[in-house]
């Protein structure tokens, strides 16, 4: 999971980089062929998008030299963490629900992939199986009932 997330960062950054060190400075270029700059849209949204692309590299560097940084060995191995599929009983309903903690930028919650950094991330980090959780979100609060875990350790080959 961790290679994966790193993989696709590493991808991301050499687009992102390709773009402001090749792409952006020849739409500029062009765009300054163009003549006078005060009503030159064109200039304008690539210098904008130089701007985006210059920070989101940044993000993602910063994301990366967190993510390099992350051992196997620092995760519990008998708590909610980065890398744990945590499957949850509704203590209202009794329906369950399956959920894997993951970084932001892999989040897709209608695939069960939730940031350790949403709502439901922060509440789930530190419990073990068997323990109950509420969880607070925008739709509301509900308590679950931890029934299985599976840390990163767990799903590591041995």
């Amino acid at each position: 999971m961790l290679d994966e997330a790193i993989d696709k960062l590493e991808k991301e950054l050499k687009g992102l980089e390709k773009e402001y060190r090749v792409d952006l400075p020849k739409e500029i270029h062009r765009a300054l062929q163009m003549g006078d700059l005060r009503e030159n849209s064109e200039y304008r949204s690539a210098l904008d998008r130089q701007q985006y692309v210059k920070a989101r590299i940044g993000q993602v560097q910063k994301q990366l030299k967190e993510l390099s940084m992350v051992s196997l060995s620092s995760l519990p191995t008998d708590r909610v963490a980065l890398g744990s599929v945590v499957s949850l009983i509704d203590g209202e309903t009794g329906k369950s629900l399956t959920y894997e903690l993951v970084i932001p930028d892999m989040a897709d919650f209608s695939k069960g992939l939730v940031s350790v950094t949403s709502p439901i991330g922060k509440a789930l980090v530190g419990h073990r199986a068997g323990d109950e959780v509420t969880i607070k979100t925008p739709a509301g609060t509900r308590t679950y009932d931890i029934e299985k875990l599976v840390t990163l350790h767990d799903k590591a080959p041995k």
